[in-house]
């Protein structure tokens, strides 16, 4: 009955070990594959939105209160909430239009660590108000920075009224790495990143999911050097093509090993 005991334990705990070899081997795998299909959904995604902003080029732009309430309109009954946004912010995404309007005077934000050929600045974003529709982002344009981080770029708001041209960008959620507090805020405000929600209470009304990118054509603004694609879809098929390559030799490894092992086991026994 002991000698009984004592063959069955190295069995049990040989099954045991298996079972969690297994489950972390596809845990693992299919992590690794998960992480490959979305980098090529994303090529796709972009190079879609390539093919689309090269169609727009040569259109006429829109009046952007006319474009807002056509799309007001589009049917996305069938769809929940989230997902009737998304199919009118594709819409609306890089769509060249034209307003009417004047800035905020008392708002000027500074988006941070924004690089060009190689020196680090800033993007100039402004508040517009047009046409009695909420209020929208301005992208001015480019500034440089001073090594000196305590010091930021000497510019003025803009005032008056204006008749603008340029392409609308939606202003995705990005990942917060610190929390930002707008609570006595100092002009210009030197932000990490667009957070709408904070930018409405501040100013008191909610501001247009996306931001205007001022045409280069337009007098007023900075270095208008846009970029609107800023990982190409080749660079996203390279990670995706590394990720499979990543499961495949995961894979194999756990394979070799799990044999490796068995043959262990079998030897031991014996």
């Amino acid at each position: 009955m002991v000698l009984n005991n004592v063959i069955k334990l190295p069995l049990i705990q040989s099954s045991s070990f298996s079972l969690l070899w297994l489950v972390v081997t596809l845990l693992v795998f299919s992590a690794l594959i998960k992480l490959g299909l979305w980098q090529r959904d994303r090529a796709e995604q972009k190079e879609q939105r390539l093919i689309r902003i090269e169609q727009l080029m040569g259109a006429e732009p829109k009046p952007l209160h006319q474009l807002l309430n056509s799309i007001s309109k589009v049917d996305v009954d069938n769809l929940s909430a989230s997902a009737g946004e998304k199919a009118r912010n594709e819409i609306l995404n890089d769509q060249p239009v034209r307003l009417n309007g004047v800035f905020n005077e008392e708002v000027l934000l500074l988006l941070d660590n924004q690089t060009l050929n190689g020196q680090l600045g800033y993007r100039v974003y402004q508040v517009f108000y047009h046409q009695q529709q909420l209020p929208v982002l301005i992208n001015l344009g480019w500034v440089s920075g001073s090594r000196n981080r305590s010091e930021l770029p000497a510019i003025q708001p803009i005032t008056g009224y204006h008749q603008l041209v340029g392409n609308i960008r939606i202003i995705e959620p990005s990942l917060v790495l610190a929390e930002q507090t707008f609570d006595k805020p100092n002009m210009p405000l030197r932000v990490q990143q667009i957070e709408l929600d904070k930018l409405s209470d501040l100013l008191g009304v909610q501001l247009q999911p996306f931001a205007i990118y001022l045409d280069s054509s337009e007098s007023i603004g900075y270095q208008k050097t846009w970029q609107p694609i800023v990982m190409p879809p080749a660079k996203h098929r390279g990670y995706a093509f590394q990720w499979f390559s990543l499961a495949a030799a995961w894979l194999m490894l756990m394979i070799w090993a799990a044999v490796k092992n068995n043959k262990k086991v079998v030897s031991d026994a014996d």
